[in-house]
C-alpha cells in the first residue's frame, strides 16, 4: 500500500522519500528510498527526513513489540523451551506528533476481522493527532497484504469514507487527492 501512495504521489508530482522495509516489490521509479529492517531503523530514519515533508503517510505494519534480546545465532533444542520476553516498539506516529505542526499526518489503521474497525480508527485518529486514518481489515478477501486490492475506510474530521473494493493504486490516489485538498485548504 505504501508503494502505491508513493506511486500515487510521484504522478502527481510530488517529491517522495520512500522509507521503506524488506519487500518483493520494486520501488516506484523516482522515489527516493530509504532502505530499513527493523522498526528502531524506520522511527529514525522517519526522525531523520519528518523536517523536510509537508505530509507524512504512514503506512507501514511496523510491528509492535521487539524480542527484548537478539540471538546472532540459531537457538538449538536444547532442554526446556526457550523463554522469549518481549518488549513494546517506539509507536513511531506518537513520537513524531510533537512535530507535527502544519504537516499533514495520515496513519493507517490494519485490523484484523473488522468487528471494531471504525471505532479503532477513530481513536487512532485522536489519540495520535491524525489528520487521516486509513482503515482496513486485512483478513477480508482482497483486503491486506500481498494482494493487489484493498478495501479501507477513510476516517478524517470530515466524517468517514467507505471506500469499495478497490486497487491499491486506485486507494493510492484517494489518499494523495485527500492530501491535497486538505493541503489547498491550509
Amino acid at each position: 500500500m505504501g508503494y502505491a501512495v508513493a506511486r500515487a504521489a510521484l504522478e502527481r508530482g510530488h517529491d517522495v522519500v520512500l522509507i521503506s522495509g524488506p519487500v518483493a516489490i520494486a520501488p516506484p521509479e523516482g522515489a527516493r528510498v530509504v532502505p530499513v529492517t527493523t522498526a528502531e531503523e524506520m522511527h529514525q530514519a522517519v526522525e531523520r527526513h519528518l523536517a523536510w515533508c509537508d505530509a507524512l503517510v504512514m503506512c507501514a505494519a511496523v510491528a509492535d513489540w521487539r524480542p527484548v534480546r537478539r540471538r546472532a545465532f540459531k537457538i538449538k533444542k536444547q532442554g526446556a523451551p526457550p523463554v522469549l520476553r518481549l518488549t513494546r516498539t517506539v509507536d513511531i506516529l506518537s513520537a513524531v506528533a510533537p512535530r507535527k505542526g502544519d504537516r499533514i499526518f495520515v496513519g493507517f489503521a490494519a485490523e484484523t476481522g473488522g468487528r471494531h474497525l471504525e471505532r479503532e480508527a477513530i481513536r487512532k485518529r485522536r489519540e495520535k493527532h491524525l489528520d487521516l486514518v486509513v482503515a482496513n481489515d486485512v483478513t477480508a478477501p482482497g483486503a491486506g497484504f500481498e494482494v493487489e486490492t484493498n478495501q479501507v475506510l477513510m476516517v478524517s474530521e470530515e466524517g468517514i469514507e467507505r471506500l469499495p473494493l478497490m486497487s491499491k493504486d486506485e486507494v493510492g490516489q484517494r489518499i494523495i487527492r485527500w492530501i491535497e485538498g486538505v493541503a489547498g485548504r491550509r
